[in-house]
């Protein structure tokens, strides 16, 4: 997923930036505090380099990044709070089922609406503090945010299992938990780009299939755990999950902006401390908006959320689904690890087969996902065999990854990798609308309805929806090109013109000067 390196990134325009996750430090760089300019520099004793900030001192080269050595137990951090975060998000549909046998009441015919609540706002509130999360990173570092968003996290978890209703889980599990979780996921997308330039395409892949890794693995777990132990004592071993988070997060350790200060560094000791003494550069611009003057991303900031109203809907509700229509199946957890493990081949598969689409065509590549996430899920309700189920959740798997794999390629077409860190965030935070809303309305159709089929049914049209609005991006990408072109092309004849211009009256000055003294 890495461009060649011909040329640096800071030199392409925006269809021509780097396209994967985070930016890299040679590329132009993010909205974030780097070396500090003037004398203030020689003030900090150490500054970290987060987010590849804006160039350093006069004369100072960009940091390399070091392409291993520490950055690959970075990587297997970062994976584990990919698959932490989003493997217990996406195994959500078994403790959807265990809250209902340990929450339900006969009495109640709106247990499902409510239930379902819990995970939508979960997952929702995890897009919605990105943007928020993005100006953190930006302020304080990877390294802090990271582990107090664990810490964070932790605490929801634990005060999650002890809750003697339904309701408190809306505070505890779908808004503590998960914004610990979002302050711990964002650090670690972007902590990659400091280490890693030539493999970030590999390590990205990496780090990313960690969720459908544990997506494949938790649900058996919290099957036995749920059915063995209870809700409660199954949310407390996932604690040790958010521990380990949180450990991990201490490895997200910043890299010296110059030889000087990585020997400071490194002989004061404090390479690993959360806390050090630092001279902190906020952002020039804390929230820029002016990224939404780019017509093409602001149609694509529409059209993403537009489509993702019914794309939660599966992940919340298809265990209930299955053990009201395939009441005999055994092992019915087996339609989550189908999703999770097509899901991880078409992040690695799309992810490789969009370094080979050009530009802002990589757009196409999300249609074609939205495509068949929608059509997969109306055909969810038509499968009167487990085995066809299967199929159509393997189908659905493949291009759930292919539209997750390559978001931060677009984002970078769209915007240029000076502005791509923001840009993703307040995607994120847009995502977080219908991702919360989806699935209560799907488990109030059912509890209205008796049955799943019309939310299938209906969870299938936005994707479509969605899909046909991203279709107009790259022509307004490409009629905004040939604009600025032409501006481009005007603005360099006229210096021509100028300096012919300029040419001219000089020979005309010095001819007549001869003249005159030939006289």
């Amino acid at each position: 997923m890495v461009p060649s390196q011909e040329e640096p990134a800071a030199a392409r325009g925006p269809s021509e930036a780097q396209p994967p996750g985070p930016a890299p430090p040679g590329a132009a760089p993010l909205p974030g505090p780097g070396p500090l300019d003037g004398p203030e520099a020689a003030g900090a004793e150490k500054v970290e380099v987060e987010l590849a900030g804006p160039a350093g001192p006069a004369g100072a080269e960009p940091l390399e990044p070091p392409e291993g050595g520490w950055g690959w137990l970075v990587m297997l951090a970062a994976m584990w709070c990919n698959g932490s975060v989003f493997g217990i998000q996406n195994a959500c549909g078994v403790l959807f089922v265990s809250m209902l046998k340990t929450f339900g009441s006969k009495d109640d015919d709106k247990m499902v609406f409510k239930t379902a609540w819990v995970s939508s706002l979960s997952m929702g509130m995890i897009f919605f503090c990105c943007p928020i999360v993005s100006v953190f990173t930006d302020v304080f570092g990877c390294r802090r945010t990271a582990v107090v968003g664990a810490a964070v996290g932790f605490v929801g978890l634990v005060s999650s299992s002890f809750v003697s209703s339904i309701e408190p889980l809306y505070l505890t599990y779908g808004i503590i938990f998960a914004c610990g979780c979002s302050f711990a996921y964002q650090p670690s997308l972007v902590i990659l780009g400091h280490y890693f330039k030539k493999r970030l395409g590999l390590v990205n892949g990496i780090v990313t299939a960690g969720s459908s890794i544990f997506t494949i693995l938790l649900p058996f777990l919290l099957r036995v755990l749920t059915d063995s132990v209870g809700l409660f004592y199954t949310l407390r071993v996932l604690c040790i999950f958010m521990f380990v988070l949180f450990l991990a997060g201490f490895t997200y350790r910043p890299l010296a902006s110059s030889a000087k200060d990585k020997d400071s560094g490194t002989k004061g000791g404090n390479r690993f401390s959360l806390f050090s003494r630092r001279k902190f550069s906020p952002p020039k611009k804390i929230f820029n908006f002016a990224i939404f003057k780019v017509t093409a991303y602001a149609v694509w900031a529409v059209g993403i959320p537009l489509a993702l109203f019914g794309y939660f809907v599966p992940y919340v509700h298809l265990m209930k689904h299955v053990n009201e229509r395939f009441q005999d199946e055994k092992n019915k957890e087996v339609v989550l690890m189908c999703i999770g493990i097509t899901s991880g081949v078409g992040r690695l598969l799309f992810g490789r087969i969009a370094d080979y689409v050009p530009g802002v065509k990589k757009v196409y590549l999300q249609v074609l996902s939205f495509f068949f996430i929608g059509l997969m899920s109306m055909m969810i309700p038509l499968c009167s065999l487990f085995g066809a189920l299967i199929a159509v959740c393997l189908i659905m798997g493949l291009f759930d990854g292919c539209f997750i794999s390559i978001m931060a390629p677009i984002a970078f077409e769209l915007v240029g990798a000076q502005d791509v860190s923001q840009a993703i965030g307040f995607l994120l935070g847009f995502m977080s609308i219908p991702m919360t809303v989806g699935p209560p309305i799907a488990g109030l159709l059912r509890d209205k309805l008796g049955s799943y089929d019309v939310a299938f049914y209906l969870a299938g049209i936005p994707p479509l929806i969605g899909g046909a609005v991203l279709c107009f991006i790259p022509w307004i990408h490409s009629k905004k090109q040939r604009e600025i072109n032409k501006t481009t092309g005007g603005e360099k004849m006229e210096k021509m013109l100028e300096n012919q211009n300029s040419l001219l009256s000089s020979s005309s000055g010095i001819f007549k000067k001869e003249s005159d003294s030939v006289i």
